[in-house]
Parts: structure tokens; C-alpha cells; sequence
């Protein structure tokens, strides 16, 4: 069968330059890949355990079908039975579809874009498309996509094939390329969405008779935006590696904006209310004119080696490895839940839990989803803490079962029984407790709650960092020390702005506690003693919190994972004042975040 891929104006050309730098990661959010399929055969790919779902023994044939297919068209072997677009790079597949529900699933997805981050992934393929029609994304989703092109990394996604119908997600984010698909004649499919963000940030590029791998042997033609997008994902993959060449650096921005401002417009006979224009046609070698220059492709520059040559010099320098999950470190904020998973196990406190006092000396029955009867039911008899399911939320949203072991089990099975009380206690009370954080490892276990939810299980094995509180006692006890160093600081602007940083945190720059910068971030949240001392130097200076961010530290210990906090704050009553940065370092290489050295400070004209 014709690879279409091969007939791509400027591939040819840039496959002579480059078929892909295993220094570049291309990570792939979808099914799980049948990796025994001989198109991966010699690949630089590998497949990351899914902790939090399932295995490719349970995916539903069309997720590994799709993924298998999608794997192909950017990994596949140019000595097997498809051509791939970038061979040579490093490949991440992590899967996160198994069947229609984790198909559609903003959470799953955020996981695995998690992952793909801490494995230092340059290119994200997010190969699902999740139709909405109010075109509002989960936040968690949002922060997650935001914090990619924050990190240099590029998100690529099909724009989805719904007629138009609706928007798709992650493709209308701010920062991701989205792709639409054109046909076999060049001429956009009446099936591509748009409106929008599309017309800003999704390119066309074929879609139609695509070859890749089946998933139960051989190969077949296949066609759709998912098909379109990792051609774009693929390419993007080439030009990050000539980028390598050119100049050492990867910058994903700049290969976004080149392949989006490269782009051909449709002709207007292929332009109708049902087939839009979007934001061009993919030109390849426009694209590379715009990065390298108007000479690229032509002569032979020095650093532009033969491609065997730069893969086995690359390949020194980094191989390919899945990312350590099990037993990976989390660190996260949020509420504590539980659950009972059957209702049998629901029944068994129901028959065990006492009476209620209804008044007038009138006993009902208990109520098991009562938290405050539940709390008090588990502090006459802790030997039942054991047998629920105890959850970490983000609001009402469980994201992790949580299993206390080691010698310090019964401690942290206490500890969370405190909390559970105290987190329905009147919030005006010193006792009321609004978050938690948790300190734990990642497991390969799964445990699915009541709903039918599969939750990833963290392993908790003592009771550092296993911290409680409410904001209100939090900010009093960091202005009381802070008093007591500096009686003249204004008490009440540094506790509102302190406030504003703590609620930025647990609302907008929420997250899953998996990825580095994200358990530097929830670190700082808990150590307000720290943050009010930047506060409290930053309001004497009349000024205001603008950003926040998290970005690799350059200083750092010997096998240490170190990330800078960085504050950025400005002056509301004069704009053209220069604004301040304050930075703290934080050590996330252990379970328990620790913070380093003293708190930096400087202006900036940004």
C-alpha cells in the first residue's frame, strides 16, 4: 500500500537531513500500543505501565487499534511495513484511553500528561478529542496544558471530526497545534471542526488513505484528524532535531508559530460554510525557511552530519526509558474523602455504626455518608479505619485511594481519623481543617470506588509531611512569627496578600501532585512561614502578587531535583515601576519537599 506520508512536499528532503535525534521525546497520549508489531521493531519507543487503570489486556480493541495505528505513523521503522515520519527520536506511549470512559476523561488524561513532563517529553500527541459544547475545559486540564508550553514543550491534537458540532479539547486550548484534516485531492474535509481558536491554531495536513500499523498484524489505510495529527506531530519531531543540529536548542514555540505562519491557505473553492479554511495548509518547507533560513536545504553544511552519524552521537548522550512510576514520588493538596467501593462493605458499617440520638430520646438509624458520625464512630473504634477507602480530593473529585503501611500505619490511620473530624468542625473554629497534604509513593495498585471510578493507590508510610490546616489559623500563626521579628510590618495587607497566594494555589494552579514543579509548588503552599516573609517585603515596597511560576532550579545539590518558586509582584499605583522577583528553592528529590538556602530577590523590566 502508497504511504502518503512519503509524497509530503519537503519530507524527502528532510529525511535526508534527519530521520529524528533520540535527544528529542515524542510522547504519545493514547491507547496502549501492541508493541510486538514489527513496524516498531529496532524503535526507540517504549510504553509506560498505566497505574492508574489498566494494562493492554484490558483495553477495548478500538484503543489499541487507534494507538497502534497513530505509534506507527511517527515511530515506525523505515526497514518495516511503515514508514514513520521520525524513526530515530525517543518515543513515550502512555496510555491513558481503555475504553469510552477513560477515553473522555480530562483527569486520566492530565495524569498522563504529568508523566510525560517529569519523563522530559519535547512533543505531547494528545490523540484524544473530547467534544464540548460549552467550550470551557476542566481546569485541571487547562493548568496542565498551560504548564506544558511553559516548559517548552509542544502539544499537538487533532481537531476532532465532529461536522463542526463542537469544540474539542485539548485542540482550542491557548498553545496547543491542532489539526484538521485534508483529503486525498488537497481539499479540507467537510468533517473538520471549526470556529474559534481553530481558525488561529489548526493547520491541515493529509488525513485521507493514511498507512499504519494494525494492531493484530499488517498494515491498513485509515483517515480523520487523528490520522492528520501525528503527521504534524512527526514532522514538528524532525524540525526540533534539526533545531539540534542548527543550534543545540529546542524551541517548541518557535516550530509551532513557524509551521502555523507557513501554512497555505485554501483556495477559495475549497472554502464553504462546511469546509473552513482554518489556519492553513501544512507547508513543510515554508516552515523550515522560517526557522533556518532561506538557504535550508540547500549545500552541505557541517553540522548537518549524516543521519546515522548524529542518532548513534545522540544515542550516546540520552536512551530511551520509561519513567520510574511505581514508586514515584507524590506530593498533593486537597480534601480527605472516603469510600466504600461495594455495597456490601457499605452495608457492614451500616449494621456495626451505633443509633443516632434524634432528639426526645428518638434513635434512628446511622447514616455511613455522615462524616461527623463517621468520624466519631472510627474514634470509639479505630480498628475499622482499615476497611474503607480512604480518598484524597480536589474538591468533590477523588484523585487517589490512599493506603497507610509500614510500621507507622496505625499513626497515619489516626492521623487521617483528626482529620476527617476536624474537616467538619464550624469553619470559625482553630480546629476546622480546610486542607491536607499528602506525602506518599506511588503504587502499580488500583482500587475502583462505589461510582465505578479507578483510582491510583499512594502508599503513605508515616506521618512527615502528612500535614492539616486552615488558611485562616495558617496566615495568624506566620504573622504572629512574623511580628515577633518585625513588629512594624502591616499585618493586614501581608495577610491579604498572603491569602490571595494560598487560594491561587489550591484553585487556579490546582494539580495532581505527580510532576516536580507541581510537589515544589504544593510544598510552598505549606510553608507560609516562608511566603510571609516575601510577602511582607514585597508589601513594604507597596506592591502586589502578579505570577506565579515553577521553574528548574540552577542551583542545586548532588542528586537532588531542585525547582525555584518564583513570586513576581508589581506596583498597582505606578506601571512603569520595575517589578520584583522573589525565588525560593525546593528539593523534591525525597517524599518530604525541603526548601534551600535563603529567598533571592531582584527587579525586572518583565
Amino acid at each position: 500500500m502508497a504511504n502518503v506520508v512519503e509524497s509530503i512536499p519537503g519530507v524527502p528532503e528532510l529525511w535526508e537531513k534527519t530521520k529524528g535525534d533520540p535527544r528529542v521525546c515524542v510522547a504519545l497520549m493514547d491507547g496502549p500500543i501492541v508493541m510486538s508489531h514489527p513496524a516498531f521493531d529496532g524503535s526507540r519507543l517504549v510504553q509506560v505501565e498505566n497505574t492508574w487503570h489498566g494494562g493492554p489486556q484490558e483495553a477495548e480493541e478500538f484503543c489499541r487499534h487507534h494507538a497502534t495505528h497513530i505509534g506507527s505513523i511517527i515511530f515506525g521503522q523505515h526497514k518495516g511495513p511503515v514508514k514513520g515520519l521520525a524513526p530515530q527520536c525517543r518515543g513515550l506511549s502512555v496510555p491513558v484511553a481503555f475504553d469510552e470512559a477513560t477515553l473522555l476523561s480530562p483527569l486520566d488524561l492530565v495524569r498522563g500528561i504529568d508523566v510525560a513532563l517529569d519523563a522530559g517529553a519535547n512533543i505531547i500527541h494528545v490523540a484524544t478529542c473530547m467534544p464540548n459544547q460549552s467550550g470551557r475545559a476542566d481546569p485541571l486540564l487547562e493548568r496542565a496544558i498551560k504548564r506544558c508550553t511553559e516548559s517548552n514543550v509542544l502539544v499537538v491534537a487533532p481537531g476532532g471530526n465532529d461536522n463542526g458540532e463542537c469544540w474539542c479539547f485539548p485542540a482550542v486550548l491557548p498553545g496547543v497545534l491542532a489539526v484538521g484534516a485534508l483529503n486525498e485531492e488537497g481539499v479540507p474535509f467537510k468533517f473538520n471542526n471549526r470556529g474559534g481558536r481553530y481558525e488561529l491554531q489548526c493547520v491541515l495536513a493529509p488525513g485521507e488513505n493514511i498507512l499504519g500499523a494494525l494492531w493484530s498484524g499488517g498494515t491498513e489505510l485509515q483517515k480523520g484528524t487523528s490520522c492528520a495529527a501525528p503527521i504534524v506531530s512527526g514532522i514538528a519531531a524532525l524540525l526540533m532535531s534539526r533545531q539540534l543540529q542548527e543550534d543545540g536548542e529546542i524551541d517548541a514555540a518557535a516550530i509551532r508559530d513557524a509551521i502555523l505562519r507557513s501554512a497555505t491557505p485554501c483556495a477559495p473553492d475549497e472554502i464553504d460554510d462546511e469546509r473552513p479554511g482554518l489556519a492553513g495548509k501544512l507547508n513543510l518547507p515554508g516552515a523550515e525557511r522560517i526557522l533556518f533560513g532561506p538557504s535550508s536545504g540547500q549545500g552541505n553544511r557541517s553540522s548537518q552530519r549524516a543521519d546515522g552519524e548524529t542518532a548513534m552521537a545522540a544515542a550516546s548522550i540520552v536512551e530511551s526509558a520509561a519513567p520510574p512510576l511505581v514508586g514515584g514520588l507524590v506530593f498533593v493538596i486537597g480534601n480527605l474523602g472516603y469510600d466504600f467501593g461495594t455495597e456490601a462493605r457499605r452495608d457492614t458499617y451500616l449494621q456495626r455504626m451505633p443509633a443516632v440520638d434524634a432528639g426526645g430520646g428518638i434513635l434512628v438509624p446511622p447514616n455511613p455518608y455522615d462524616q461527623v458520625q463517621m468520624a466519631r464512630y472510627l474514634e470509639t473504634d479505630p480498628t475499622e479505619t482499615d476497611s474503607l477507602i480512604w480518598t484524597l480530593n480536589l474538591e468533590l473529585t477523588p484523585i487517589y485511594a490512599i493506603v497507610p503501611r509500614s510500621v507507622f500505619a496505625r499513626d497515619v490511620y489516626q492521623r487521617l481519623v483528626q482529620v476527617l473530624a476536624s474537616q467538619v468542625e464550624a469553619p470559625t473554629d482553630d480546629s476546622f481543617v480546610e486542607r491536607l497534604s499528602l506525602p506518599g509513593y506511588m503504587t502499580d495498585e488500583k482500587v475502583q470506588l462505589y461510582s465505578g471510578q479507578v483510582l491510583p493507590v499512594i502508599e503513605v508510610r508515616n506521618v512527615r509531611a502528612l500535614y492539616s490546616w486552615n488558611v485562616n489559623v495558617l496566615t495568624r500563626n506566620a504573622l504572629q512569627a512574623l511580628r515577633a521579628r518585625n513588629p512594624l510590618v502591616n499585618a493586614e495587607a501581608v495577610e491579604r496578600s498572603l491569602h490571595s497566594f494560598l487560594d491561587r494555589v489550591y484553585f487556579d494552579l490546582r494539580n495532581l501532585g505527580f510532576a516536580s514543579p507541581d510537589r515544589a509548588l504544593n510544598y510552598a503552599a505549606t510553608n507560609a512561614f516562608q511566603a510571609a516573609d516575601v510577602f511582607a517585603d514585597a508589601v513594604a515596597a507597596g506592591m502586589e502578587l502578579d505570577d506565579i511560576a515553577v521553574e528548574k532550579s540552577p542551583f542545586c545539590r548532588l542528586h537532588s531535583n531542585c525547582w525555584d518558586v518564583r513570586l513576581k509582584f508589581f506596583d498597582p499605583e505606578n506601571t512603569h515601576r520595575a517589578r520584583r522577583v522573589y525565588r525560593y528553592t525546593i528539593d523534591v528529590s525525597d517524599v518530604t519537599p525541603v526548601t534551600l538556602g535563603a529567598t533571592r530577590s531582584w527587579p525586572t523590566s518583565t
